[in-house]
């Protein structure tokens, strides 16, 4: 999940699809239950092999949905490779498709797939609509190819963690206008709950550490990444929830 804060109202974005096809509406029938929630739906890499012909018919609809504000999480996975690459490139490439003719931002998974995961956003993706690196987890170096590609980075628990210097840096040296806080729950718990189910509440502490890196204070991350919420889901903003 992304997080946004406005007039005293913390604000959610629920990423995700829940276990994916055939069922694309998690997202969408917890934000129908909440005003404060909004959604994303997509089908995640993991589940790449499960898409059919009617799921990518089914998803143009749903983009439509007054709740849906961006795409996601879509992309890569060669860490677990639970679907071929080949079918996850070409699902994901058909999303952004989908993604660009809804005009909505997208919400990228990538792990251990940063170039060609770069390359198919390079060549089917249309940098003004943006969108964000969920969870970010590379270094300075693919920092800035996201910055460059016109995505923000969702900086989640792992920033928290003390191991990854590589996280650290990136979140030192990236743009102030690029900055997002991220859950990922139940995963990714951060520091001091690390190992256990992560929460929306325990964000504090990943906008602490960010706060530390970045040698600001937790109002101005707080402040930056609001505002940043905001600018890049567009929809949110206009019906003045975000």
């Amino acid at each position: 999940m992304a997080r946004a804060r406005a007039a005293g109202v913390t604000h959610l974005l629920a990423i995700g699809s829940g276990d994916g096809p055939p069922d694309l509406e998690a997202g969408i029938r917890l934000a129908e239950q909440h005003p404060e929630f909004f959604a994303t739906v997509g089908v995640h890499p993991h589940k790449a092999s499960a898409v059919t012909a009617e799921t990518f018919s089914r998803l143009p609809a749903l983009c439509r949905h007054p709740k849906v504000v961006g795409y996601g999480e879509i992309g890569l996975d060669y860490h677990y490779d639970f679907a071929p690459r080949d079918v996850q490139q070409d699902v994901f490439v058909r999303q952004m498709e989908i993604a660009r003719e809804a005009r909505l931002p997208i919400v990228i998974h990538s792990r251990d797939a940063w170039d060609d995961c770069f390359r198919l956003i390079e060549n089917h993706w249309d940098a003004a609509l943006g969108g964000i690196f969920h969870c970010f987890s590379g270094g300075v170096e693919e920092m800035r190819r996201v910055v460059d590609l016109g995505f923000s980075l969702g900086f989640g628990g792992v920033v928290t963690y003390p191991k990854a210097t590589n996280v650290h840096d990136a979140a030192r040296e990236a743009p102030a206008d690029r900055l997002l806080l991220e859950t990922d729950c139940p995963y990714l718990a951060p520091v001091p709950f690390r190992g256990k189910r992560n929460e929306p509440a325990h964000v504090v502490h990943t906008a602490v550490r960010l706060a530390e890196l970045r040698g600001v204070t937790v109002s101005e991350i707080d402040r930056l990444t609001t505002a940043n919420f905001a600018r890049l889901f567009v929809r949110a903003e206009m019906k003045g929830t975000a």
